[in-house]
């Protein structure tokens, strides 16, 4: 005998493995940018290799995709909008970890009602900066948004408004 009934378990096993990956590649659409990359495929191939982004630390990073910062918001929406900064009566026992586990920054706002990770501009006060939902709030506080500032006294200086957001 060639192989022991154990061993053919396994192989029968790892091919049924290797026929479920197989169909799963072959018939589950895959997302890609094309559009975005056939503009830069346009201008030379050279240039096709350098599509990334810059990531958190200012370094250009090939495995972060480069936003659309030209596309029109998701929704608009007038919210109420307050400011925080890394406290502990504030915040937890842990005031630089954002909930979602990243170290606070400017650009970070915590809100309740979107996920983690949704872009949000407030152009009324901040122009075209981007602003990343990272945190969250009190659940009392579930439609507001609060605006992370390095120190207390800008988060006083803020206080309460009634702003305009764009969310992409």
């Amino acid at each position: 005998m060639l192989f022991s009934q154990k061993q053919l378990k396994f192989i029968e096993k790892a091919l049924m493995v290797a026929v479920v990956a197989m169909v799963f590649e072959l018939c589950i659409p895959h997302y890609a940018l094309a559009g975005e990359l056939q503009e830069n495929y346009a201008s030379g191939p050279a240039n096709f290799l350098l599509v990334s982004a810059i990531d958190e630390n200012g370094l250009n990073n090939p495995y972060i995709l480069p936003e659309n910062i030209n596309k029109e918001p998701h929704m608009v929406r007038y919210i109420t909008a307050t400011a925080y900064s890394s406290t502990e009566d504030q915040c937890d026992s842990s005031p630089f970890i954002t909930a979602n586990g990243t170290f606070v920054r400017d650009g970070i706002i915590a809100a309740n009602f979107l996920p983690f990770g949704t872009k949000v501009k407030i152009p009324e006060l901040f122009g075209d900066k981007v602003f990343s939902v990272e945190d969250r709030m009190n659940s009392k506080y579930y439609y507001r948004i609060d605006i992370w500032m390095l120190t207390r006294q800008e988060a006083k200086d803020f206080g309460k408004q009634y702003i305009k957001i764009e969310i992409y």
